[in-house]
């Protein structure tokens, strides 16, 4: 079997939709091995594992890529610290093997973080058990590392914590990353090897099926309104928290939960690396820590009964949850709610294994196959590989004239040594070369002038937008500000203040007349409102 031919656009790069939306009736009027419904992390994943092996995959997505939950994760890479209190030792140590993987093969779009964890005076958990936690949290890594400080050695790496009772902290190491820019380098990836991704194209029904095996999708483009047949040897539902929508009766219980976060100025909450506390009225851990010009305050975990058609927000008591959170780990520095830049809410795909509290549901994936769909969900941002390789091996029987080696691979290509990107600061290129692997350098050179400058108060180049309005399927504002750039949460109001300058840039590029400019923005601004926003700001 071999892949789908790579595409190159006018410039040089490739494309992500080949030819622009003209050319989506032929592709899927193509037979494909591999159907793969969902374009967040782990559908980016299976399809990227799955092209690499030589295998003809298409991967289709409702709304834009990395739209649901993995635009809206907590932006963190780690082994699952606290998984080791229930006692998923097995999912840990996958996890940690899986962030050492990315912090190897993505640096510059997957870094290391520390985090700080207070020891004060009757807080559980104590001193001991969590330093029994990082030593089997060490021994899964192979390494070891000094993890307790005293008193005043621990205000001086977090000097505006809360001192009274405090003993001490302990210090450990995981990762961050953007989320969204991550599904966009794997499916990057994916496409160098010839695997397609199309956003914007829902699956209305499936194609086969009961009493015979699923054999492709009924696929409706939201763009040209037009509805496709798409023939696939196998079909795979990777659609997360959504995946109980094509099933009649689904084998494994979903029960959505959402997590919600705030989004402060760094300069109002300053961190050198992330502060890990437990929540001073139940217990849970929440976390504040820098990322990307701004700083972080998450998560909750509380069960989502809204329509997942429709986007999630944070409410009141999630808001007022986190600021307790933060008035208890940070009384001096008095932060209200006037202070939050921007807010956002995900859905993660959980088991429901009937627990009274949803933070201690199982974050493991699984997979089951009925009438032909195989079906995968729950899981880890970290470990989007290992869950592709498994839903491999589970397909491979379904596809008897394909056979490939599923051991594990370098996560991306090597990219160009970073001596070819002068035009950029050392730390820029590193950045550069981590959400664009090859492209990196076509960017740059891309750039007009004044555009590898930083749009104030973030870590994005200007010339990010005019790539991303070119090259990287946008299409709606909501796509480039939200997704391709993340700038609707670093900056005020959705970045109200930046979009005459990002009109001027993207605008001539993605070839919106005057009329649908306006009406995009119109709708941009109301989703930052309705859905970025604190719940007061709706009202």
């Amino acid at each position: 079997m071999k892949p789908a031919a790579s595409h190159a656009g006018a410039h040089g790069a490739p494309h992500w939709m080949p030819g622009g939306r003209a050319q989506v009736a032929g592709l899927l009027a193509q037979e494909w091995d591999l159907l793969v419904i969902g374009g967040g992390i782990t559908g980016a994943g299976i399809l990227l594992e799955a092209s690499r092996r030589g295998l003809r995959a298409l991967l289709v997505e409702q709304r834009d890529f990395a739209w649901g939950t993995s635009s809206r994760s907590s932006k963190l890479v780690h082994g699952g610290l606290r998984y080791l209190k229930e006692g998923q030792f097995a999912l840990t140590r996958e996890s940690v093997h899986e962030r050492d993987a990315l912090l190897r093969d993505a640096p510059g779009l997957v870094e290391p973080l520390g985090f700080a964890f207070g020891d004060y005076v009757g807080r559980k958990p104590g001193r001991r058990a969590f330093l029994l936690g990082l030593a089997i949290y060490d021994r899964m890594a192979g390494q070891r590392a000094r993890h307790y400080f005293g008193a005043q050695e621990f205000l001086a790496m977090a000097p505006h914590i809360r001192k009274e009772g405090l003993q001490g902290g302990i210090c450990y190491q995981d990762a961050r990353t953007d989320d969204a820019r991550l599904v966009m380098r794997v499916l990057q990836e994916a496409q160098s090897h010839g695997g397609v991704a199309l956003n914007y194209c829902a699956v209305q029904s499936l194609a086969g099926g009961a009493p015979g095996p699923v054999r492709g999708a009924r696929v409706r483009c939201a763009v040209s309104g037009a509805t496709h047949e798409v023939r696939a040897n196998l079909v795979v539902n990777a659609t997360g928290a959504w995946a109980d929508r094509l099933h009649d009766k689904p084998a494994a219980r979903l029960r959505p939960l959402r997590g919600s976060h705030l989004v402060l100025p760094a300069w109002r909450l300053p961190l050198a690396q992330a502060i890990s506390l437990m929540h001073p009225h139940d217990g849970r851990p929440v976390f504040a820590f820098p990322w990307e010009g701004v700083t972080i305050v998450g998560t909750t975990d509380v069960d989502h009964r809204t329509d997942l058609q429709q986007e999630a927000a944070i409410t009141q008591a999630e808001t007022d949850y986190l600021m307790a959170a933060l008035h208890d780990q940070f009384p001096t520095l008095a932060i209200t709610e006037a202070d939050v830049l921007a807010t956002y809410a995900g859905v993660r795909p959980v088991i429901d294994t009937g627990k009274a509290d949803p933070s201690k549901e199982a974050r493991d994936h699984v997979l089951w196959q009925q009438d032909g769909l195989l079906t995968v969900t729950g899981g880890k941002l970290t470990t989007f590989r290992a869950i592709a390789l498994d839903v491999l091996r589970h397909a491979a029987p379904q596809l008897p004239h394909w056979q490939a080696d599923l051991a594990p691979q370098a996560i991306f290509a090597a990219p160009p040594g970073a001596a070819k990107l002068r035009q950029c600061s050392p730390g820029q290129a590193r950045r550069m070369q981590g959400r664009y692997g090859a492209q990196a350098e076509a960017l740059v050179a891309a750039a007009q002038q004044g555009e590898l400058e930083e749009v104030p108060g973030t870590e994005t180049a200007w010339a990010q937008l005019r790539w991303a309005a070119r090259h990287e399927a946008v299409q709606h504002l909501e796509d480039l500000m939200l997704r391709r750039s993340r700038l609707g949460i670093q900056l005020a109001n959705g970045g109200t203040a930046v979009l005459g300058r990002v009109r001027a840039i993207c605008q001539p590029e993605l070839g919106w007349d005057d009329q649908r400019w306006a009406a995009e923005e119109a709708a941009y601004l109301a989703l930052c409102r309705s859905n970025y926003s604190l719940p007061k700001a709706r009202e």
